[in-house]
This record gives structure tokens, sequence and C-alpha cells, in this order.
């Protein structure tokens, strides 16, 4: 039995690299041509790219886009998050009050909104609404819900069953459970989630903009058709600073929630 447990690793390993081996021959990926990749990487950067075009994302019309991204990942944030708190107590299988009808409708559209890449939806909801902030607000809520909602809905399904089981006892509502006996059990944990979230939103704001959603990815866009390539690097370069000073600010929220909770 102790050699069958060592071994399993290593069949599971050179299992991995036969299937990748085959893929790569199925594929037809040409590893050589990664030989030169670099080179090419270094030389496209130089002759097309530098010098960033900085004089582009000082002006006023693009410091607003960036105000505006911020705004929508707030605002899709917020709502997604609010949408994603009923979704995942209907659909946890633990709490749900409705296990026949509300648990499956609730993962439906948990599933559904998760199945369908954010620029997608930004895509669909742009041909449905128009270009500008609704459709990239509406596109991100979809993002937002899908991945807090599953989130939320796992955490729910994993707390101790002790105090649900004692409210219900005591003939608590449904509501009543969640609330009194759920909630508690999460809380810190849904802190957690609801931060994550609001960096992976603001990550993909500055993405769906590209679509005709608003904000940067929009005028990454117009530079992107106009091969504007001095301006495009300044627009990458300042995206990259702004999901940076993001990620310090997620990782402080987080920090402080770790200490609120010590």
């Amino acid at each position: 039995m102790p050699d069958r447990a060592r071994l399993g690793p290593w069949l599971a390993l050179l299992g991995t690299l036969t299937f990748v081996s085959y893929a790569i021959e199925r594929l037809n990926i040409d590893l050589e041509r990664l030989g030169g990749m670099l080179g090419r990487i270094g030389s496209v950067l130089t002759q097309r790219y530098l010098p960033p075009n900085y004089e582009h994302i000082i002006q006023s019309d693009y410091l607003q886009s960036v105000l505006e991204t911020l705004e929508m990942t707030w605002f899709a944030t917020v709502t997604g998050l609010l949408l994603a708190v009923p979704l995942a107590w209907l659909s946890a299988r633990n709490l749900t009050p409705s296990p026949l009808l509300l648990r499956p409708a609730a993962r439906l559209i948990i599933i559904g909104v998760r199945a369908v890449h954010e620029m997608i939806w930004a895509i669909i909801l742009v041909s449905l609404v128009g270009f500008g902030m609704l459709a990239g607000s509406l596109a991100l809520i979809a993002f937002c819900l899908g991945f807090a909602g599953k989130m939320f809905s796992e955490s729910l399904e994993s707390i101790d069953p002790g105090p649900v089981e004692a409210l219900r006892a005591s003939g608590a509502s449904s509501l009543q459970v969640f609330w009194f006996g759920a909630l508690p059990q999460v809380r810190q944990t849904w802190a957690g989630i609801s931060v994550y979230t609001i960096d992976a939103v603001f990550r993909a704001a500055t993405v769906v903009g590209f679509f005709g959603a608003g904000g940067m990815g929009w005028f990454l866009r117009q530079s992107t058709q106009l091969v504007a390539s001095h301006d495009v690097a300044a627009i990458v370069l300042s995206i990259m600073l702004v999901v940076i000073v993001s990620e310090l600010f997620s990782t402080w929220l987080r920090h402080q929630l770790d200490e609120s909770s010590a």
C-alpha cells in the first residue's frame, strides 16, 4: 500500500506529460518559433511603441475615462454583490427555502452568467443597448454576479450546521435561519470575497471598454484602430498603473479585514 501511494503522483505526472505532448502534436504547436519570440517582442516594442506618448493620457477626456472606469467598477461591484447574496442563499443546498424550484432557478442564473465571458457580455449588451457605460456596467454586473454568487453559495454550504439546525428546531423561518444562523458564520469570508471581487471587476472594466462599453478601454480601441502605437503604449501603461494601485488598495483592505477579525 505505501508503494502504491508513492507511485500515484509519479503516474499522474507521467500521464500529464503524455497528454501535454499529445496536445502539442495534435494542435500542431511549433515550439521552435518560441526561440526568437523574445527578440521579436523587443524589436516590435522599440520600433513601434517606444517612447509612449504620455501627453495623450494627461488630456482631460482620458482622465475622465479613468474616473468613469472607477465609477463603473464600484457601481457594478456593489450591484452585483447585492444581487449575489439572495441568489447564493437560494442556491445553497443546506439553506434554500425551495429545493425543487428556487434552488435550480438560482443556480441556473449563476451558472448562466458565469458561462459567458465578460467581454462576450459586453459585445452582446452593446448590440442591445448601444455604446456607453450602461452596456459596460451591465456586463460587469453579470461578471460580478456569477463570480461572487458561486463563491458565496459555496461558503454557505460549508458552514457549521449546528446553529442552523437549532434555529429550525425553534421554529425560525428560512430567512431567519439564513440571517441569524448562516450569515454570522460567513460574514468574514464574504468580506474577503467582496474585496477580491472589486479587484477582479476593475481588471475586467479596463477591458470591456475596448468593445464599446466605455471607460479607458474605449480610448485604447480608438488608438488601436488609428494605429497610434505610441498612444497605445501610454494607455496600456496607464492601465497597468491603475491596476497596480487597485491591487495595493485591495491588499491593504484585506489586511484591515484580517486585523479586525483577529
